[in-house]
Formats: structure tokens, C-alpha cells, sequence
């Protein structure tokens, strides 16, 4: 029978991504090796590959990888680290593979900016175990990430400006970075932020789909295997499983999102489960409250946009207004912005002009407006 410890991705062969022996000796953001890519489908970008040391949700050194795009003949470009959709389970969903073969959904929106003459760095933001669903985790790879680059000599971007952006996962792991940025990394400058489609509260999320057919069940899995990686003492999902359960957590465990989809459409949580009380255990509801903004003090210091669809089903509106009103009343530098759609990627392209024109206008070091 499969064992019910965590399963974890196969690693990336490629020794580029093997954390060295001495990673403990190194503090969040410094760099381990750098490595200069062919720009393929970039025409006249310079790619890098970074890795650098980061923490996860334990406290414990792990080391992350980011990808950054640099147009050709800029000097000092502003940089852009945008936080891409990752849902996904595999080492080959991430970025720094699937920036190359499509898989990376929102490239075609994320490289946009290199005609402006930015330079965008895509992290791969859920760390070596692919822990999708971790979100405390995605906000403090997504800070180091940034350091990292600043500190790569080779790259010239140690006196670049620094914005973050993100849409649903991406948005979460961006607005993580806002709202830890001042107690993770106060020693990081950022110019702007912007998040938008924002997985607030996993625990509302959790008890919404309930154990009935659902259209991205085959993501919600996804989730709960990336969470219990992270939390394997905690979160100890496989032990709820049934054979069946087990069995479709071994087909998925490095699949992408396109797969995840497919293969959890026709599917739901009574058919793999043996049990029904994980959402029972105190400790399980509490490290989804962990990794809910919802419920984080923290408070963004950087002018930050959020935008949100009123009638998204997937990310509820009231909870992400509810945050945005708190982030206000604390004196942050909030826009909050609704969209009247109901899709949840058809508001990712709708608000996509808009937080590009965002974060170029704090990049002029126009004020930031407050609009909650």
C-alpha cells in the first residue's frame, strides 16, 4: 500500500537547483549560483536563472530560484517580480522550467512591461517541494527572491526600482510579500505592488467545496498535497485517503495545472477520502488560518492595488474588501479597485492594464492614491 507520509515532487535532475552543504551559513536573499539562459522566444532579453537562500514556513533554510528577464541595453531598468499562476504539484510547472514550454499560463501578461524597458523576475515562489497552497511560505521566496537579484553583481540591478504583481496564486503570494515585507525584510525598498484575484481565507475555501463534485477539486487537492509537504506533522492529508485517494495523489504528485484540472474534474473529496474529519482537527484549521491574509496583522507599508471581481466565486469578494478596509483603517497606502465579473480569470486580464499603470506611475514617484 502507498505510504500516507507526504509525497514529494521528483527533484529537478538538473544540478542548478541542488541546494550546497552550507546553505545554513547563508541569510535570506544571498545568492548561491547565477547562470545566464539562451533568450529563445525572448528576442533581445538577456535570461538568468538565480538561486538564492530563503526560509520556509518551519524556519528552516531552503533554497528557491528565480528567473529575471532584462530587455537588451537598459541600465538600472526598473524590476518587476511577478509572481506567476503556479498550480501546480511538479518541479517542471514552476517557472524557471515552464517559462520555456508554455506551461507558465500568464507569461504573455507578465513579460508585457519589457517593452517599457523593465525587467521582470519570475520566482519560483513555492519553494524546492512545490508546496502549491503554502502562502506565508510564497511571500517570504517571493521577498528573498528580490534581495537576490539586487545582490547578483552581474545583473545590474542593485539600484533598480522594485514593484511586485500577481493574479489568484500569484496574487496571493504577492500580497503575502506586501504584508510581511515589514517585519521579513525592512531592509527591502519596494515601489509598488499589485495583487489581484486573492485566495484570502483558505479556510473558507475548504469548507465552500465541501466534499461534492466541484470544477477545480482537481486544484483544491493539489492544495491540500502542497500544504501537507509543508506541514507533513500538522496537515497529515494522506492519512484521510482511501485507496483511491492514494492512488490519485501518486498520478498527480508532479503534474502541472492543465492536468490537475482534467483529471479532478470528475472527481470530489467523497470519493477519495476515508474520512470526513480532517476539518475537525483544530491544528488543520489552524494552518489554514496561518496561510490566510484574513487573518495576518501585518500591514503593507508599500502603496498597494488590489483588485478584485464582485461576483468571483473562487476568491469571495467580501473577504478580499474586508482586508483592503482593515489595511486602510491602519493608514496603508491601499487602492482598492472592484470589477463587476463573475470569472475569475476574466478579471485577471480585465485589471491587468491597470496595475501596470500602477506600479509605472510609483515608479515616477507619483503619490499613491488611497481608495478603499
Amino acid at each position: 500500500m502507498t505510504s500516507a507520509q507526504p509525497l514529494y515532487p521528483t527533484p529537478n535532475p538538473d544540478p542548478f537547483f541542488a541546494a550546497p552543504g552550507n546553505l545554513a551559513d547563508l541569510a535570506p536573499g544571498d545568492v548561491v549560483r547565477t547562470r545566464r539562459l539562451d533568450t529563445g522566444l525572448y528576442v533581445g532579453t538577456t535570461i538568468w536563472h538565480v538561486a538564492f537562500r530563503s526560509t520556509n514556513s518551519a524556519g528552516n533554510p531552503i533554497m528557491a530560484v528565480t528567473t529575471v528577464l532584462i530587455p537588451a541595453g537598459v541600465t538600472n531598468p526598473p524590476l518587476v517580480s511577478y509572481q506567476a499562476l503556479i498550480n501546480s504539484l511538479g518541479t517542471k510547472c514552476n517557472p524557471s522550467y515552464s517559462l520555456l514550454n508554455e506551461e507558465t499560463l500568464d507569461a504573455w501578461g507578465a513579460v508585457l512591461p519589457l517593452g517599457r524597458g523593465w525587467a521582470i523576475a519570475l520566482p519560483d515562489y513555492l519553494g524546492p517541494t512545490v508546496a502549491y497552497g503554502a502562502a506565508r511560505l510564497s511571500g517570504m521566496v517571493t521577498l528573498d527572491s528580490v534581495k537576490a537579484l539586487q545582490r547578483a553583481p552581474e545583473l545590474g540591478l542593485g539600484a533598480s526600482q522594485v514593484a511586485l504583481a500577481g493574479y489568484s496564486g500569484g496574487g496571493m503570494a504577492s500580497a503575502w510579500a506586501a504584508a510581511l515585507q515589514p517585519s521579513y525584510a525592512p531592509d527591502l525598498k519596494l515601489a509598488g505592488v499589485a495583487a489581484g484575484g486573492i485566495p484570502a481565507d483558505l479556510e473558507e475555501l475548504a469548507l465552500g467545496l465541501g466534499f461534492g463534485f466541484h470544477p477545480g477539486f482537481g486544484l483544491a487537492f493539489a492544495a491540500a498535497m502542497g500544504l501537507e509537504r509543508e506541514y507533513p506533522e500538522r496537515l497529515p492529508i494522506s492519512d484521510q485517503l482511501n485507496d483511491t485517494g492514494l492512488w490519485f495523489r501518486e498520478i498527480t504528485h508532479d503534474e502541472c495545472r492543465r492536468f490537475l484540472l482534467l483529471h479532478g474534474a470528475v472527481r470530489n473529496a467523497e470519493q477519495l477520502a476515508a474520512t470526513k474529519s480532517l476539518m475537525d482537527s483544530p491544528d488543520a484549521r489552524a494552518v489554514l488560518r496561518e496561510n490566510s491574509l484574513r487573518y495576518f496583522e501585518g500591514v503593507p507599508q508599500a502603496p498597494t492595488l488590489i483588485w478584485q471581481g464582485v461576483f468571483d466565486e473562487l476568491t469571495p469578494f467580501e473577504t478580499v474588501a474586508g482586508i483592503a478596509a482593515r489595511y486602510c483603517r491602519a493608514g496603508a497606502p491601499i487602492t482598492f479597485s472592484p470589477y463587476p465579473i463573475a470569472e475569475h480569470m476574466t478579471t485577471a486580464v480585465a485589471g491587468l492594464a491597470e496595475a501596470w499603470t500602477f506600479l509605472e506611475a510609483r515608479f515616477r514617484g507619483e503619490p499613491a492614491p488611497t481608495r478603499c
